[in-house]
């Protein structure tokens, strides 16, 4: 028996999920680590921490399936724009990794769209100029840390997303590399030639000799023993961004199939095949993924609040324990009142692009209740992955013939249902919540010779329920969440 252990790295925690030579999902690991909040508008996480989550995660699922030892591939996804620039020498992060949520570029890239940088940028790179990114980060570590930028020019720090720190911790500094998805989200990459760019780099001040490998999702990139977890190296292989991992994992190997993934953010991603098209105005083009000698291109918009919205109501409020507790309440009312939360906590993403805003509730009255209030949190997040599908359906001419979900919180049927009814598209959910993993250890076994082709992967897929609109008639709701957006936004 042939087992893959994926790695799934993500904004709040780092789990280990061992599936088998059937993609069946068989134990499960996982470790939250720290947030830093320094200052308003920054997000940091400890990008040593994440390692020693990771040796640790990885060695429980050892303890608990001994046999997977033997015979057993690592896989990796992760949280895409977050970033880590370290010492090549002494191994050691020279600060804390840069969370995707973090703003403190925005100033970096007010000056650049003022410079007039923002059309070179998308032609190149297919993404918009927003802190979101990764390079506005580095380069503000570089001219904010005493003696980086003179180190980065002398070749002595490494910058590379979650995934790139990983793999080179994992295999003693003897890989440095990424992959195409993450690569595309840094602004630093060429998705037309699939190489880091040199007039981005000198856009942003970054050497190249910081820049990883780039090499395909269904590549092997080394090899590890896991601090001592297994006796012998096993390889790494199959790594990609979660969001391109969920569309892996969701089986969207061609063009015209999209998905939702329900995380901390959300991102909602559709196939456009083979060639990097322009992104409609609020969405950017990413590399969706990178395997069987083929580039596969994807528009895709990123909201920056969605479970995490409800993680605030629960650990911050304390409205309820758990963010599962918020359904049974929400639906004790037929709407919200009139209240709209518009959960910009880190700005807001696409179609907005609004980094410089502020989370707000609107419409309260004396009249709002404990329950108004958080049916307008689960309420914020379809309403926030409608803004871009309506963005994605103009710019293919026709609707989505459904979506695949994926994430925890596709497990509140009151949530799933009001999607469904809003975009008047069936909403399709799998027998794996956690599809980021799915989709890493798909590319792991193609990488290994598990599976031969897309279509025997395509095979493996199971749908576990399929939520079909019932009711058409949240027209005057989301008109009502459109105003208040554009209130918060200035529009």
């Amino acid at each position: 028996m042939t087992y893959i252990i994926a790695i799934d790295q993500s904004t709040s925690a780092t789990k280990a999920l061992l599936f088998d030579s059937n993609c069946r999902l068989l134990a499960r690991a996982d470790k939250e680590h720290r947030q830093y909040y320094p200052q308003t508008g920054w997000v940091e996480h400890d990008a040593e921490e994440i390692y020693r989550n990771t040796v640790e995660v990885i060695s429980n699922i050892v303890g608990q399936h001994p046999e997977c030892a033997a015979c057993c591939t690592l896989a990796i996804t992760n949280q895409r724009e977050t970033v880590v620039v370290w010492d090549k020498t002494t191994g050691l992060p020279i600060s804390r990794a840069v969370v995707w949520q973090d703003t403190r570029g925005k100033d970096i890239c007010q000056q650049l769209k003022a410079d007039g940088c923002g059309p070179m940028v998308m032609e190149r790179a297919g993404l918009l100029i927003d802190p979101n990114f990764s390079a506005p980060g580095v380069k503000w570590l570089l001219d904010n840390i005493p003696d980086a930028r003179q180190k980065a020019a002398d070749g002595q720090l490494l910058m590379g997303t979650i995934d790139t720190w990983l793999v080179w911790k994992l295999t003693k500094g003897r890989t440095f590399a990424t992959d195409t998805t993450n690569a595309s989200r840094t602004m630093l990459f060429n998705i037309h030639t699939m190489q880091w760019d040199d007039e981005l780099l000198r856009l942003f001040g970054i050497p190249g000799s910081m820049m990883p490998q780039v090499l395909p999702a269904d590549a092997v990139l080394g090899h590890t023993t896991v601090e001592g977890t297994f006796s012998q190296p096993m390889p790494i292989a199959g790594v990609l961004g979660d969001s391109h991992g969920a569309l892996v994992g969701q089986m969207c190997f061609h063009e015209g199939m999209g998905k939702v993934t329900y995380g901390t953010g959300s991102s909602v991603m559709v196939n456009i095949g083979q060639q990097p098209l322009p992104a409609p105005e609020g969405l950017v083009t990413s590399v969706a993924f990178s395997a069987q000698g083929c580039h596969y291109y994807a528009y895709e918009g990123n909201i920056y609040s969605t479970s995490a919205t409800l993680k605030w109501m629960a650990d911050q409020l304390k409205i309820v324990s758990h963010p599962r507790e918020m359904e049974a309440e929400a639906v004790s009312v037929a709407d919200t009142g009139g209240v709209y939360i518009i959960p910009a906590f880190s700005g807001l993403g696409a179609p907005w692009w609004k980094s410089d805003v502020r989370g707000a509730v609107v419409g309260l009255t004396f009249a709002t209740t404990r329950a108004h209030f958080l049916r307008a949190a689960l309420e914020s997040i379809a309403y926030q992955v409608k803004d871009l599908v309506d963005v994605m359906a103009r710019a293919t001419g026709s609707p989505l013939r459904e979506i695949a979900a994926d994430g925890g919180p596709t497990g509140n049927r009151f949530l799933m249902q009001y999607q469904a009814d809003l975009l008047q598209t069936p909403i399709v959910c799998t027998d794996v919540e956690d599809a980021s993993a799915m989709g890493a250890a798909v590319m792991a076994g193609l990488a290994t010779g598990l599976w031969k082709s897309f279509d025997e992967v395509s095979a493996l897929r199971k749908v576990t329920k399929v939520i079909k609109p019932q009711a058409d008639n949240h027209a005057a709701a989301y008109a009502g969440w459109l105003k208040a957006v554009e209130k918060v936004v200035g529009v």
